[in-house]
This record gives C-alpha cells, structure tokens and sequence, in this order.
C-alpha cells in the first residue's frame, strides 16, 4: 500500500509531501484535444496540467530558491509554431455572406486553385505606395456537411455551382482525414460543433505563391511548332474544302448558291482563325514579381485583348445572313428595308441553308485529320488513346476504346515493376489493431489464399551471431517487446516468395474476370506496424505503402481502453509511476501519434474501430484495393 500523502490543491498545481525520504522536483505536462482531457474538461482547446512534487523540508515561503515558479509568473520560452503556407488541396473554414447571416455563414472547402491578383497600391505593412504587389485568390470548393464532423465532395455535375472565390487572408487551415468507409473527410469540431481551425489563417506574410512548374524549354519550342503548323494546317485545309465545295455546289445548284455557300465557308475560317488569337494568348500571363511588373501588365493587357478579339467569332455567322439580307433587299429595289425588322426575313431558305453548311465546312478537315487513321487502321500503334476528337465525338470514342481494352488489367499488383506491395496497417496503441491484422491473415489461410504474408523477422535464437551483428550495427527497423525477433529491411523486400498463380474471386460489383481465369501477382506483404515503424518505412526504398490507419473517434475511448488493459494485465505499470500518470503518458504518446497519422498523407484509408467485425470488412477491403 503506497504510504498516505497530504495533498494540497492549487488552480493547476499540487504539492504531494510523502511521508519519507527526498523526491526532487519535476514537471510534467499533459495535452489533450477537443475535450481529450481527464477531470471530465471538454472545451475543445489544448489544456495542460502540470504536476509539481517537493519534498516534505519545502514550503511554498522558499519555492523560489528550489526553482519553482508559479506558472502565472513563468515565461514559456517554447517558440510559437508558424500557420502553414496553403497548397492545392488543403481543406479550409471560409465564411460566405451570402446566406443572410451578417458575420457570414461557416463553410468547409478545398482549395482548388490559387491565383495571384495584381495590386499596384498596397503591399505588405498595408501602406500604399509605388512597389507594385500581389494579393492571392484561392478557388474553393465547398464540401456538404453530411454530419457528426464529416464533409464529403459534391457530386461531379453540382461542384461546379458551389465553387468560389475567396481571398487567401479570409482562409484558416483545417485538419482533415479522408475516412474511406465514409467517404467523406473527418474535421474536428468545437464544443459548438464548429469546424475547429489549425490556426486562424495561413501564413500569408511568407507566401510566395504556388510552386512554379518545371518546365522543359526545347519540348515547350518543339510544342510551339507542332502548334504553329496545326493550326496553319487546319485554316488551309478549312479554305481549300470550302472551295471546294463552292464548286461543286455551283455546278450542281448554280452560281448564286455556290456564292452564299463560299460566303459560309469563309466565315468558318474566319472563326477558325479568331479562334487561334484566343487560344494564342490564353497562357500569356506569367507569375509577377517585383522585377517584372510591366511584363505582368502587359501579359494581362495582351490576354484581354484576345480575349475580346477572338469573341467577334461568334458574330460572324449573323454578319453572313445580314449580308445575304442586304442582297436581296438591294435586288428587290431599295435600301428602305435596311432598318426595317424584316431584315433576316428576306433570306430565303434555300440561301439559310448554304450559308449554315459552308460555315459549318471548317469540321470537315478537322474530323478527317482525326478519322483517317482510324479508317487506314493504324490509330493504335501506340495504343494509348491519343487520338482525340472534338466535343461530343471525342467522348464516344474515347469510350469506345477504353470499353475494348483488356479488363484483366484491373489486376496489377506490381507485375510492371519491382516494388513490393505493402499493406501498412498503423495506428495508436489501445485500438485493437493487431488483433485486426491476425484475424485478417487467419481469414485468408483458412481460405488458402497465398496473396497475403507477413514480413520474415530474424530469431536471435536460431541466428545469434546474424542477430548481434544487425543490433551493432543498428539495422533492426523494429524489435519486438520479446527482444528476440528483428526486423530488417530484407525481411520485408524479400517476403515474397515469387508471383504466384491465384484464381481471380467471382465480384459480380465490379467489372472483374471470370473466376476462372487466372492471374500471375506478386504478393503483398501485411505490417502491423507501430507508428514509429510507419515512419520508418516511409524511408524504405523499393516498396509502394499502401497505408490504413486504426484509431478511436474520442480519446475517452483510449483511456479506457488503456485502463481495461492495465486491469488485464496487459500493459505493466513501470516502477516508480502510478496508474494515472502511465495513462497520461500513453495519451499523450498517442496525441502525437494522431496528429502525425493526420498530416503524414500515407494513408488512404482510415478505420473507426468501434466495431470488430465492421472494421474486419474494411481492412478487407484495403487488403483488395492493393491489387486493383
């Protein structure tokens, strides 16, 4: 029985005088996220209890010469952490005034894009001046609140109508983790059940903007001139099939048909050609800098002026039949009908229809550059679907290819090249996610299916002096509790016995082969893995992870579950530490280990283990998605 002690409590501090002996002092810290804490405090911001112990000669008179300080009079000499710099992807809280609401409606979305906006009158302090700078807009696309921290993707056809654009200052960084059973991404809320933000906006003072791409100048050249001589390729080939036709419509219709027919044909090269100067200054603007804010404003002033010479393209069509009207008025005896709401009236349909088909003649070079070798049977030497057609066709096409490609190809699993498969199952002590590994790999013995093993580990018993020469030289990635067996990096390159032949299973969901068809795969090497040892395969070259994560969704359920095993006996209380400080430590291990399971991005699925069987069928189901 541990000796009575007198306990004295304080706002965050307690002194704990035992009866005998000296315990110098120490300090103790624990964290705890949205309500994680102990004493039942659940107000979703980080908390911190520190733990003072002295000894029984101390009193709180002579504290300052022990060197404790209260902690309203310490100063933290811990640096801040800077908000980090946005990037494509990220998840963010925006608020939209649109909703009626005067401090603005709370939102969740993804930032899509990121644009730099010119301003030459403000720069960093906010002063204007004469220095010309750049303000950032981000795309944002918005997320449906599906309930309890979940926000999931709108469908393809209504994402279009919920994206925005919001100034980058206006943003502030969300956690987010894609929880694949949900198909939705799981934010922490606050105690009002408001997204809880990881800082209250972006580091904006330091953003330089979005990466800029690695470009290849001779391909850019090279793609220049391809793109100079398509597009001088298509206007001669839309003019020389308009005279064509012209021709032939005059000796087949008559000259007077075969005029308006040309006409047509003209206006289709003219948009043709209005069409190459908006295409010609689309990708003008460059990235600003202080150095070349005049090439920044002409970049922009060059954009828009193609933007407004190309759209005269769409006017010409209306000009074809306003000049056809206008003939024949003329012909009829007299320009009174020129403001009369007769105008377009006077062209007959006979002339209507010319004028459309000659317009419309440009097309026809386009869709025989694209058929031709289709119709001669050399469109897939390459077999990659590059041949691309125009609007609507090109869909069909595309779809028709992609239908008669070899649905066997669903299968990979590495047979293209030589990285090791490895399903990665990590995550927080207390979560049951070894038991979940093991009646995984029992599941798929009982069945006999070989795709799955288990990375060979090194017995110190059998291999001592192999076993001492890898622990000398720190090679070990991990040790088990035992200390008797290690792993090493061959242990999991080299797992894999060969490809092996399997039968593909029978899922009438998917468009799968039949079951009887069989398949020739490497097999996947299955981790149960700590996340220290996660981090370390990281590291691993020759490998792809496929990566699952195991956790709880309170961190009342790990404390729990961590006191359930110290009742069993499976988590022994070191000497010198009560129950209740082991806990703290635990938890607060495990903090730090969600918040890397949360940022690291190696993982694509995430499994709430609340539910045994329920979280078996997920893993499953991450164990299938490594061979598709």
């Amino acid at each position: 029985m541990l000796p009575k002690r007198n306990i004295q409590f304080y706002p965050h501090v307690f002194h704990s005088r035992p009866m005998f002996g000296k315990i110098s002092s120490s300090l103790m810290t624990i964290h705890g996220r949205n309500g994680g804490g102990f004493g039942g405090d659940n107000n979703g911001s980080k908390q911190s209890r520190l733990v003072s112990f002295s000894s029984s000669s101390s009193s709180d008179n002579n504290s300052s010469n022990n060197g404790y300080r209260p902690p309203e009079q310490s100063t933290s000499n811990k640096k801040s952490k800077l908000p980090p710099q946005p990037k494509i992807g990220d998840t963010v809280r925006y608020y939209d005034l649109d909703g009626g609401n005067p401090e603005g409606e709370i939102k969740v979305g993804r930032i899509t894009l990121i644009q730099p906006q010119y301003n030459s009158n403000y720069n960093d302090n906010g002063t204007n001046n004469n220095n010309n700078s750049i303000n950032y807009l981000c795309e944002i696309t918005q997320l449906e609140d599906v309930g309890d921290g979940y926000y999931a993707e709108y469908p393809s056809r209504k994402r279009n109508s919920v994206k925005t654009w919001i100034s980058l200052e206006k943003l502030s960084p969300l956690v987010a983790s894609y929880v694949r059973s949900e198909d939705a991404y799981k934010i922490p809320l606050t105690i009002d059940g408001l997204p809880k933000p990881l800082f209250p906006t972006y580091d904006v003072k330091n953003y330089k903007g979005p990466p800029k791409p690695i470009v290849n100048e001779n391909v850019v050249d090279k793609d220049l001139e391809l793109y100079g001589d398509l597009k001088l390729s298509l206007l001669k080939n839309s003019f020389l099939t308009g005279l064509v036709g012209t021709l032939l419509l005059s000796l087949a219709k008559g000259p007077s048909d075969g005029i308006v027919y040309g006409i047509g044909a003209l206006a289709g090269v003219g948009y043709l050609f209005f069409l190459s100067i908006k295409t010609d200054t689309l990708g003008s603007m460059t990235t600003m800098t202080t150095s070349n804010n005049n090439n920044y404003t002409a970049d922009i002033a060059k954009q828009r002026f193609g933007s407004n010479v190309s759209n005269l393209r769409f006017a010409l069509p209306f000009l074809v039949l306003a000049g056809i009207s206008l003939q024949n008025i003329s012909q009829q005896g007299g320009a009174e009908g020129i403001y009369s709401p007769t105008l377009f009236r006077s062209v007959t349909p006979e002339q209507f229809a010319c004028a459309m088909l000659g317009f419309l003649t440009y097309r026809i070079p386009l869709f025989a550059t694209q058929l031709l070798p289709l119709i001669m049977g050399d469109s897939t030497n390459e077999g990659d679907g590059s041949m691309t057609l125009p609007g609507s066709a090109g869909v069909l096409l595309n779809l028709a290819n992609s239908s008669s490609k070899d649905d066997t190809s669903y299968i990979s699993a590495n047979n293209n090249d030589n990285l090791v498969t490895v399903l990665l199952v990590s995550g927080p002590a207390a979560t049951g996610r070894t038991e979940l590994v093991q009646r995984l790999m029992k599941e798929y013995d009982d069945n006999g299916d070989t795709r799955f093993v288990l990375p060979k580990r090194m017995d110190a018993i059998s291999e001592p002096i192999s076993f001492e020469q890898a622990a000398n030289k720190q090679e070990f990635l991990d040790v088990d509790d035992t200390g008797r067996y290690g792993l090493l990096a061959d242990g999991i390159l080299k797992a894999p016995s060969s490809t092996t032949t399997i039968v593909v299973p029978d899922d009438t969901t998917t468009n799968s082969p039949p079951p009887t068809q069989q398949q020739q795969q490497q097999q996947v090497v299955v981790m149960d893995a700590s996340v220290d040892l996660a981090k370390k395969l990281t590291q691993l070259g020759g490998t792809r992870l496929i990566g699952v994560w195991v956790g709880l969704d309170s961190l009342e359920k790990f404390q729990s579950r961590l006191e359930a095993d110290i009742d069993n006996g499976f988590l022994k209380i070191p000497d010198g530490e009560t129950r209740e400080s082991l806990i703290r430590a635990k938890i607060k291990d495990i903090v730090k280990e969600i918040e890397y399971g949360v940022v690291s991005g190696i993982f694509e699925f995430t499994i709430l283990n609340d539910d045994e069987d329920s979280s078996l069928a997920q893993l499953r189901d991450a164990a299938e998605y490594c061979f598709r």
